[in-house]
C-alpha cells in the first residue's frame, strides 16, 4: 500500500494525490468501468454524466470537495469527470436492481467506556481482489482543517480513518433500491474526517444531504474513559443509530434500522447467508469477551479481523465462488484505530494471513485538541 504525504489547499492536496497515485487512480478507473459495463451494461460515459447529478449538492454541502477532485483529475491527467465518477461509485453501484449492482462488504467492530476505557474502532474492508493495486494511505496535513490518516481506494477522496482530533470513521455499504442527487457516501466520509468535534460530525450528516444509504462508524475520544462510538445508518431520509448498547457495538451490510430499510428499501439479497451471519459472529466475539472478562484491546480488536469461522462468508473474508460473480468479493485490508492513543494498525490484505502495521496521525507542529 502506497503512503501519500499531501500538504497545502485543496487544489494542492488533490493535484498532489493525482500526481503521486496516478497508477492506483488507473487501477480504480479500470476495476469501475469493468464493472459497471459488465453488471449494468453501461459505459464510462454514461457513468460520468450520472455522477454529475450530485455536482450541486457537493457545491452547497462543501465547495473544497470540487476543488480537490478538480485537483486530482489534474494531477492524473483526467478529467473531472473520472474523479467525480469514483468517489460517487457507491450511488450508481449499490442502488437499485440487487441482482445487477453490486457492494462492497465490511464486518465493523466498536467499543468505548465502560467497557473499554479506551476508545477504539476497527473493520475489515471487503471488495474486489483488483482494488489491492489501487489502496493508497493519504496522510493528509492543512492548517484551516483537521489533519487526516485515511485508507482510500485512488481518485477517491473520502474513505476509512481518522484525525487528530480523535475523531475515526469507518464504512460499510448497503445496498438499498432508493437514492436521490445529494451527496455521495464516500464524500460524507470525507466530512466527518473534516470535523474537529464529534456535534460537528453528526450535523454535517444528519439532515439526509447523503445521496444513499450506508453505515457509518464513528468514533471519538477526550481521553481515557471519555469517549462514544457508535454506528449511524446514513440515508437521503435521515440517519438512526442502530447500536443499542452505547458501550459496544457490530454492523455488517444491511440495513438494520426498520425506518430508514422502509424508507430506501433492503436490496442485500445476501444478507442471510452472508451479512447476518457476520454480524452475529461479531456480536458473539464481543460477547465472549464480556463473559470471560476479557480485557478487550487493540489487539483483540486485529484477533476479531483475523476470525475466520463461517469461511468464505467470514469475517476475515475470502472469495466464495458460490455467490453471483459480480457479489465475489475478499478482505482487502484491515484497520483499527485506537482514537484515546492515536495509535492506527493497518493490515494491508487479510488479517488471518497478514500483519498489522502501527501508525499515528500526525499532528503537523499543531497542538492536540484534547489533552490524553
Amino acid at each position: 500500500m502506497k503512503k501519500l504525504n499531501l500538504r497545502g489547499s485543496a487544489s494542492e492536496i488533490g493535484r498532489q494525490h493525482g500526481e503521486q497515485g496516478k497508477d492506483e487512480i488507473h487501477v480504480s478507473l479500470s476495476t469501475y468501468e469493468r464493472l459497471f459495463y459488465d453488471y449494468q451494461g453501461i459505459d464510462w460515459n454514461t457513468v460520468k454524466e450520472r455522477a454529475k447529478i450530485h455536482i450541486r449538492a457537493i457545491e452547497s454541502f462543501d465547495e473544497s470537495l470540487l476543488e480537490e477532485m478538480q485537483g486530482v483529475a489534474d494531477g492524473a491527467g483526467l478529467v473531472f469527470e473520472d474523479i467525480l465518477a469514483l468517489n460517487a461509485r457507491s450511488e450508481i453501484a449499490l442502488t437499485g436492481n440487487a441482482h445487477t449492482s453490486f457492494s462492497d462488504g465490511c464486518t465493523s467492530f466498536s467499543t468505548c467506556s465502560p467497557l473499554t476505557e479506551d476508545t477504539i474502532i476497527g473493520q475489515n474492508w471487503d471488495w474486489k481482489g483488483t482494488q489491492k493495486d489501487s489502496l493508497l494511505m493519504l496522510n493528509i496535513e492543512r492548517e484551516d482543517r483537521p489533519n487526516i490518516l485515511m485508507i482510500t481506494e485512488g481518485g477517491i477522496i473520502g474513505k476509512i480513518g481518522c484525525n487528530e482530533n480523535a475523531l475515526g470513521v469507518g464504512l460499510n455499504a448497503l445496498h438499498s433500491t432508493k437514492k436521490t442527487d445529494g451527496v455521495p457516501i464516500h464524500l460524507g466520509l470525507r466530512s466527518i474526517l473534516d470535523s474537529s468535534s464529534l456535534h460537528e460530525a453528526m450535523g454535517k450528516i444528519q439532515e439526509g444531504q447523503m445521496a444513499s444509504a450506508a453505515n457509518f462508524m464513528i468514533g471519538y475520544s477526550e481521553g481515557k474513559h471519555r469517549g462514544l462510538a457508535f454506528h449511524v445508518e446514513v440515508s437521503p431520509f435521515g440517519i438512526a443509530i442502530t447500536n443499542e448498547e452505547a458501550s459496544h457495538g457490530v454492523h455488517t451490510n444491511h440495513i438494520c434500522s426498520q425506518e430508514i430499510q422502509m424508507k430506501v428499501g433492503e436490496g442485500n439479497n445476501l444478507r442471510y447467508s452472508d451479512s447476518e451471519i457476520r454480524k452475529r459472529r461479531a456480536e458473539q466475539l464481543i460477547q465472549q469477551a464480556i463473559t470471560n472478562q476479557t480485557k478487550i484491546t487493540d489487539e483483540t480488536f486485529r484477533e476479531w479481523l483475523r476470525d475466520t469461522f463461517n469461511a468464505p462468508n467470514s469475517i476475515n473474508h475470502y472469495v466464495n465462488e458460490q455467490a453471483p460473480v459480480h457479489r465475489r468479493m475478499e478482505t482487502v485490508f484491515g484497520i483499527v484505530m485506537n482514537l484515546t492513543t492515536n495509535d492506527i494498525y493497518v493490515c494491508d490484505g487479510m488479517p488471518a494471513h497478514q500483519p498489522f502495521e502501527k501508525f499515528s496521525v500526525s499532528t503537523g507542529g499543531k497542538e492536540n485538541v484534547h489533552q490524553r
